[in-house]
């Protein structure tokens, strides 16, 4: 792979902080978006900017036919079934927060069980204590262990006729652990449960087959994946959301309205009320068109190599502890240094024009599992190089002598 080409995909890569090349570790709260993505939304706006599904002006034809050859392309990568089954959301967050009020709001009451994770981010954890507050049912977490890896025997014994719905993490944004959902998804199945993954982390990073997998809910957002903020989507089987009750009422999502009554409209619209994020859904599909060019495993196996190269530095230098060791993690290394609080450390580094994540990376419940207030986070991209790493470890040595 020719890094470099790579590289010069991306603009914002390409400046100074502090008389200093700027070294971006901050991928796992958003990526850099490429030309082609920039490119393709300021086109929209440039060229085709029109409400869609509702014209028969020319930009409104083609602005729908833009908005809907992205939702081809999503269901493409992540094969799903249908069109019908790719639902455009603002994010992981209101995908969740849908499911926990369409179908929660349907499928949950007393004394039913929803089984989380203790690696969860907030955004799946959050909706379902909303959700078991309204409708007395209980919120039940595996535990997980010092590396960072989920306790499956502890998962296999929460599992009971009672779990209604399996809510767990993909990749960990906190901790890099790649769970198996594969096995999690058939042992929920066995019990009736449903299942959502979140894979906001993973979805860049690994393959993700939804039929293969068998999953009744897939989510995550597109500014993880090189593109625009504000989209995301929910993938989801048919059968299950022709079932679910709109989640929100407005424009697109119906057929006929009357005072007396609503006909809902077929799917994906049913979920999608409102004018979307049509720039954002568009530059969506062009990220994974992106990622498709590149290649998911090639991707993959850089960002090994990276994180591998990453590891042995951490492990060789004093003062440092990792948090997160898990055998199967990817392009997440997170860590404290004795002495220096991860805030301070965030700081230091960025006057070093080094950009890392400092804090509880929306996963509270991780950070008291290692009883730390917070962890400095570095996470790494298809576009990062090992002279970065080698910044990054320049960076915290001066942090460390600055201390001492």
């Amino acid at each position: 792979m020719n890094i470099e080409q790579i590289r010069s995909d991306f603009p914002i890569l390409h400046q100074e902080l502090y008389g200093k090349p700027l070294v971006y570790l901050d991928n796992a709260a958003t990526t850099q978006k490429p030309q082609c993505v920039i490119d393709v939304v300021r086109h929209y706006y440039e060229k085709d900017n029109s409400n869609i599904h509702r014209g028969v002006h020319t930009l409104s034809e083609r602005a729908t036919a833009a908005y809907e050859a992205s939702r081809e392309t999503i269901r493409v990568f992540f094969n799903a079934k249908s069109t019908k089954e790719v639902i455009f959301t603002r994010g992981t967050t209101e995908s969740i927060n849908l499911i926990a009020s369409s179908w929660g709001g349907a499928n949950i009451g007393e004394g039913d069980e929803i089984l989380i994770t203790h690696m969860e981010h907030h955004s799946n954890i959050v909706p379902w204590q909303m959700l078991c507050e309204r409708t007395g049912a209980v919120l039940k977490v595996i535990p997980m262990n010092e590396t960072g890896e989920l306790d499956m025997e502890a998962f296999s014994k929460l599992l009971s006729e009672r779990t209604k719905l399996l809510g767990v993490v993909h990749m960990s944004n906190a901790l890099g652990t790649i769970n198996p959902i594969q096995t999690m998804i058939e042992q929920a199945h066995a019990v009736g449960a449903v299942v959502l993954v979140d894979g906001a982390q993973a979805a860049a990073h690994v393959t993700v087959d939804v039929q293969a997998l068998n999953v009744d809910f897939y989510v995550t957002s597109a500014h993880k994946m090189y593109g625009p903020t504000g989209v995301g989507v929910l993938i989801a089987k048919q059968s299950l959301l022709e079932a679910m009750p709109p989640y929100q009422g407005g424009g697109d999502m119906i057929l006929m309205v009357t005072f007396e009554k609503t006909q809902y409209n077929d799917l994906p619209h049913k979920f999608e009320a409102g004018t979307p994020n049509i720039a954002g859904v568009i530059g969506f599909g062009e990220a994974i068109k992106y990622i498709q060019n590149i290649g998911l495993d090639k991707i993959a196996g850089r960002e090994k190599v990276l994180l591998d190269y990453a590891t042995q530095q951490a492990q060789a230098f004093d003062g440092l502890k990792q948090i997160g060791t898990a055998k199967e993690k990817a392009c997440v290394l997170s860590f404290v240094l004795d002495g220096v609080h991860p805030h301070d450390l965030g700081t230091i580094l960025d006057r070093e024009a080094v950009a890392i994540r400092a804090g509880h990376h929306c996963a509270m419940p991780v950070m008291q599992f290692y009883n730390v207030p917070a962890t400095a986070r570095a996470s790494f991209s298809i576009y990062n190089t090992e002279a970065e790493v080698d910044a990054l470890f320049a960076a915290l040595a001066k942090a460390r002598d600055m201390f001492a």
